[in-house]
């Protein structure tokens, strides 16, 4: 018996020529498929855009800062490739039929390239249509061009620099949501003088941002900005990212945050001096907890405020315009994918995070008139560098 008999059992001429009738139609379908495909993606690149993309027009389209980037040239060659191979193979079919073992050999062959085109079809698909929905907009910038797979490292990148950099998980703060102050504790911390609940605020606050500043050296692009631009970054975003992250241990229900192992009452922080500051953060923190984010989007609004390219003294601002740029369309493919892209509507405004951090510098202003060596004795360094010097310029 030969061999073919054994792979393929026995089959007349006839049969043969059916066979390979049906898989030269099946190819030529799937490359007519991939053609039509591309040549729509093509049309669509060479046609300048006067409408923005389907994606809402309120954000505007960014990219991720890998090394591979989407262009005119990268994208005509990824999608080149399958056309190429289509072209061998219809070659292949219209060869004049020698040998049985020719035969045999293109039978093997066929069912090869069959296979291996329904493995990288989906692959190839995925890339165009990515490409053709993210990135098909005359108004962005070649560095602003990016890849679904760039995409989804950005989008990991951001949610696991949060979720290593957290001072407190969320489900130890979900066990002492009702561990609150007793009265007596309360009366014991109002009786402590301004300097000693300041200084001791202070400690607190501190602990915050060095997890704020891991945070911000964890996220892919910051390390590479120019120096003062990080310092910069984080001397207007370390407040604000504090009262973002302060509302992940605030509990709306009984309108109290984690203090010192405890949640406490507005009333703890009486003796600082400061109920308007206190009370604006209180109602900030209630505001966020409304909207119900959940640890990725708290990850992304962290990571949106911090890159903030309207900061004034930004050497080489259009870097960081890209880094927000990039940052803005991963956290809004995020909410597409979730079903909650009103989110993006009702996060807390810029003004309103930019007003309680103003107020906390006029407080702590305020406290060095009356304490005027305390502050530069007893305060952490990060606290002095961050906050007094400006302070200072006030």
């Amino acid at each position: 018996m030969s061999r073919d008999a054994v792979k393929f059992g026995r089959m007349s001429k006839k049969q043969r020529a059916i066979l390979q009738a049906e898989v030269q139609k099946l190819l030529k379908e799937q490359k007519s498929e991939i053609s039509v495909s591309l040549q729509s993606c093509e049309a669509q690149a060479e046609q300048p855009s006067t409408t923005t993309p389907e994606l809402p027009h309120s954000i505007q389209p960014a990219s991720w800062m890998g090394h591979s980037r989407w262009d005119s040239s990268c994208s005509s060659r990824s999608c080149s490739l399958p056309r190429m191979q289509l072209q061998r193979e219809a070659l292949i079919l219209h060869t004049p039929e020698k040998t049985q073992t020719d035969v045999t050999s293109r039978k093997s062959y066929l069912r090869d390239q069959q296979l291996h085109l329904e493995n990288v079809r989906p692959s190839i698909f995925h890339n165009v249509e990515s490409y053709c929905s993210l990135n098909l907009s005359s108004c962005l910038p070649a560095e602003c061009m990016m890849s679904a797979t760039e995409l989804e490292l950005l989008m990991q990148n951001v949610v696991f620099a949060h979720q290593e950099t957290c001072q407190y998980r969320q489900e130890n703060l979900q066990i002492l949501r009702w561990e609150t102050f007793s009265p007596e504790e309360v009366q014991s911390l109002q009786e402590k003088s301004m300097d000693q609940i300041w200084e001791r605020c202070v400690c607190h606050i501190t602990d915050a941002i060095q997890y704020i500043v891991e945070f911000a050296k964890r996220l892919s692009g910051f390390m590479e900005l120019n120096p003062n631009d990080q310092i910069v970054l984080l001397k207007a975003g370390a407040m604000e990212l504090l009262l973002i992250r302060m509302s992940r241990a605030f509990n709306c229900y009984n309108n109290t945050v984690f203090f010192e192992g405890k949640y406490a009452q507005l009333e703890i922080f009486q003796s600082l001096g400061c109920n308007d500051l206190i009370s604006s953060m209180f109602e900030f923190c209630q505001s966020l907890c409304a909207l119900n984010l959940s640890e990725h989007e708290m990850a992304f609004f962290s990571a949106m405020t911090l890159l903030d390219p309207s900061h004034p003294w930004l050497q080489e601002k259009h870097k960081v315009d890209t880094l927000y740029r990039k940052i803005h369309l991963a956290f809004r493919h995020l909410l597409r994918r979730t079903h909650r892209e009103f989110i993006l509507m009702k996060l807390p405004e810029k003004e309103k995070l930019s007003s309680i951090c103003q107020l906390h510098l006029e407080k702590l202003n305020i406290f060095r008139q009356m304490y005027p060596s305390i502050a530069w004795e007893r305060f952490p360094p990060l606290y002095k560098e961050l906050f007094i010097s400006e302070t200072e310029n006030s």
